[in-house]
């Protein structure tokens, strides 16, 4: 059997669970941070050592004004309310993605988070914040070219997450089956795994499900 190292989650549905239930869109925000609190106290029983989460995409800024300043709001509150816990279950806080141009509080919020955490030994807690994986790869492509030599392997150490294990699992929940500009050069060999769960509603018990679907899984990596 297959154990998944370093699984990503496409956390979607949020506002369709909120919609089905006649409620804010900031309402099905709140209950995604809670089912992400929920995951991170389950870690411990998954084997997963890298989970990386698509928190905010460098296209979510085409929302509403007030979405995104609710999404602001709840990511100050995760990190106040859950920064203690993170640290003491040994967890390495690390983003991806541009966080700088966000509002100053909170870009100190988070420079001082990832340093609090930095020494955690006991898994990495990954968030993707401002992320574009095509920004990403088209960063990392130009540094090599500043270097001379554009290859896969300079590419490669050019990525935000060129220090963590290779991409095993990538699960997007909500039914919806693409990847939208996440992670594209890390699922290279990725397996996928879709669920028709609404994030809200996604549990330890769905990750657990995704993880025994992959373990049965046979990689070839493009052999046979």
């Amino acid at each position: 059997m297959t154990s998944a190292r370093h699984v990503a989650i496409i956390m979607d549905g949020n506002g369709r669970w909120a919609k089905r239930r006649l409620l804010p869109r900031s309402v099905g925000h709140k209950r995604g941070v809670e089912a992400v609190r929920g995951l991170l106290r389950s870690l411990d029983d998954t084997g997963i050592e890298v989970l990386t989460l698509y928190a905010f995409s460098s296209e979510n800024w085409k929302r509403s004004e007030d979405e995104v300043s609710d999404l602001m709001g709840l990511l100050r509150i995760f990190i106040a309310r859950d920064l203690d816990e993170i640290v003491e279950r040994g967890l390495k806080l690390k983003i991806i993605g541009d966080f700088s141009i966000f509002p100053a509080d909170l870009v100190t919020m988070i420079q001082d988070a990832q340093a609090r955490s930095a020494s955690g030994t006991q898994g990495t807690l990954v968030v993707a914040l401002n992320y574009g994986s095509q920004q990403e790869i088209a960063k990392a492509a130009a540094a090599a070219a500043a270097k001379g030599e554009v290859t896969v392997e300079t590419i490669a150490a050019g990525l935000e997450t060129a220090d963590l294990p290779p991409l095993d699992l990538l699960i997007r929940t909500s039914g919806e089956v693409r990847l939208s500009n996440f992670l594209l050069w890390q699922a290279s060999y990725a397996e996928l795994y879709f669920t028709d769960v609404l994030w809200p509603d996604f549990t330890v018990d769905h990750l657990k499900q995704a993880l025994a679907e992959f373990s049965g899984r046979e990689r070839r990596f493009g052999g046979r």
